[in-house]
């Protein structure tokens, strides 16, 4: 048994779609819908929509869609009970009791935030006992104070293989808990054993303020050097920032993305409190999308080596997509930020931020450094490779600067590098046009469709069907109408996926005691990209003037025949194979 109608519609009245994603994205009114930057794709031309009068969004970019629900889903990485719990939570509602039996809960996600605080707690109070003076000692002589070991929690986990886990389960929680939020492992003999040991400990907290995951940095030259939590139910390693939760807090309009743990934290501790660090991995472009929720600028502060240098190209590509203005902080004679301020200290790091460099600078400038330009070939790589670095750059301003520098290191003709730049530019846009229409074909003809992979064989009957449910869904009195009723079933479907949203559409509408039925309880049946999938039938129909019962019972027609013609082309082929195995006896 579903979510009552009535309680789901309580439940969106109080928590307004616009409201609650604009928690998330910075919206901007469009008439009378409201667009933003998509939360899941990077993009510069905001194609996602807030439809505030339906209550559901859609973006024309990847296609993600749904109503609110949809939304806490995908940007939490939840389960539709989940999603609606914390919606509940948010708008001061109860959950009903007994009423939702399609999917079960698998983890209780409130046990697994306590659970991560008691053992935040455990850590933060084993670095404080005199057995483990030791490990006080090593993060003490890198210059934290007890007031910065305090606000960020850090702790120590001791060398034990179940101090932690004997802790917890004497707390309540089972082996299973444990091994759900990564805080240990299960050996051969179906014993537990702690996962994090001999290492100082960080907490990640969440923007909500919830201990999620731990980072542990051994002490001594083991191996792992840092050991992170891997993805848990209530965390994703994609998705989350170290210190995001302070740094959101700043009044500044930008971030300081670090590599490390310790950088962010000795950051804080000089007074740069808008530092964070991805965790453990490389940035990713659901983070470059998070900061994009915080932050204009990022200045990018990794560490000075070949490794920093590659992984800043990465970051400033990722960050520029998401929008987002890219300064790079070169840490000059020290290998990271940590040991920087402990060199020179505040004053000069401010200095560094002052002086940093534009992402096109900074690319163009480590390109330099490659390339001996007194040698010919070298030169001509050079301005070839530089050429193509300044197609990304569509300031005229900005261009000529570059194309200045440019042609006086090498000696070539602005006009000349100009025109070089343009060429290359006009076949980039070419490639990339030709792509995007070659990907739209494929699209259409349903050639990679996982949502409904019987679009291909069925194309005509898909968009046919299509075109039914999208008029279904903006005109649901339609769908208790009796003639309708009686013209079309879903035996008419030939695409199973639009045969279970027309299902679905008619079991919500018969349990409904209103001719208008809200759509976003197939939520409770279809994941978040499935719901994409059936916003944009609804979407592209609201593009026709005419969504008439006339237009609806034509097209039930045409699906008639198209089912007519589909068997009449499978029975002849039967009938020629049938004969053609007889001419051959």
């Amino acid at each position: 048994m579903a979510f009552p109608p009535s309680f789901l519609s309580e439940l969106k009245s109080r928590c307004d779609i616009e409201t609650i994603i604009s928690t998330y994205v910075r919206l901007k009114r469009a008439g009378a819908n409201s667009v933003g930057n998509c939360p899941f794709h990077s993009e510069k031309t905001p194609s996602f929509t807030v439809f505030r009068n339906t209550q559901n969004f859609y973006c024309f970019g990847c296609g993600a869609g749904g109503d609110v629900i949809t939304f806490v889903m995908r940007m939490e990485n939840l389960d539709y009970l989940s999603a609606v719990e914390k919606l509940c939570n948010m708008a001061g509602m109860a959950m009903p009791e007994n009423t939702y039996a399609g999917t079960a809960k698998k983890v209780d996600r409130k046990r697994i935030f306590e659970l991560n605080k008691k053992a935040a707690r455990y850590f933060y109070d084993a670095l404080l006992k005199p057995e483990n003076a030791h490990a006080l000692k090593y993060i003490t002589d890198r210059g934290l104070t007890p007031r910065t070991i305090k606000h960020f929690g850090i702790g120590y986990a001791d060398t034990s293989f179940d101090s932690l886990s004997g802790y917890l389960k004497s707390q309540g929680y089972s082996d299973e808990e444990l091994k759900e939020a990564f805080l240990c492992g299960i050996n051969k003999y179906n014993k537990p054993f702690d996962m994090f040991r001999g290492r100082i400990m960080f907490p990640i907290i969440d923007v909500s303020g919830e201990v999620v995951a731990f980072g542990g940095r051994i002490i001594g030259d083991g191996m792992p050097k840092y050991l992170n939590s891997s993805d848990t139910p209530v965390f994703n390693k994609r998705r989350n920032l170290y210190a995001l939760n302070y740094a959101k807090a700043t009044t500044d309009s930008s971030l300081i993305l670090c590599e490390g743990y310790m950088d962010v934290v000795a950051l804080h501790q000089a007074g740069f409190y808008n530092a964070v660090a991805t965790l453990g991995t490389a940035i990713t472009p659901e983070q470059a999308r998070v900061m994009a929720r915080y932050a204009n600028k990022i200045y990018i502060c990794y560490d000075s080596d070949a490794a920093g240098r590659k992984a800043t190209d990465k970051a400033i590509a990722l960050l520029s997509e998401a929008g987002l203005s890219v300064k790079v902080i070169t840490v000059k004679n020290a290998k990271d930020p940590d040991e920087y301020i402990k060199k020179f200290g505040k004053a000069s790091f401010s200095s560094l931020i002052n002086g940093s460099e534009g992402r096109i600078e900074f690319k163009f400038r480590t390109l330099m450094g490659n390339y001996n330009l007194d040698v010919p070939e070298e030169k001509l790589d050079f301005v070839n490779k530089s050429c193509e670095m300044l197609c990304d750059v569509y300031s005229p301003v900005e261009l000529d600067v570059f194309l200045m520098k440019l042609s006086e290191l090498t000696g070539v003709d602005i006009t000349i590098l100009r025109n070089e730049v343009n060429k290359r530019r006009k076949k980039r846009e070419k490639d990339e046009n030709r792509k995007e229409i070659e990907q739209q074909i494929q699209k259409s003809m349903g050639y990679g469709d996982k949502i409904n992979p019987d679009r291909q064989k069925f194309t005509a009957c898909a968009s046919i069907e299509e075109n039914i449910i999208g008029i279904l869904m903006l005109r649901s009195d339609f769908i208790k109408d009796e003639e309708i009723q009686k013209n079309l079933n879903a035996d008419m479907f030939m695409c199973e996926f639009n045969r279970q949203v027309f299902q679905r559409l008619s079991q919500i509408a018969a349990e409904s005691d209103s001719n208008e039925i809200d759509i976003g309880q197939l939520g409770q049946y279809f994941n978040p990209e499935q719901m994409g999938a059936i916003m944009r039938m609804q979407v592209n129909r609201s593009g026709y003037s005419n969504n008439s019962p006339e237009v609806l019972n034509e097209l039930i027609q045409r699906l008639a025949d198209q089912n007519l013609k589909n068997n009449a082309t499978e029975t002849d082929l039967m009938d020629y194979l049938q004969k053609l195995k007889e001419k051959k006896k």
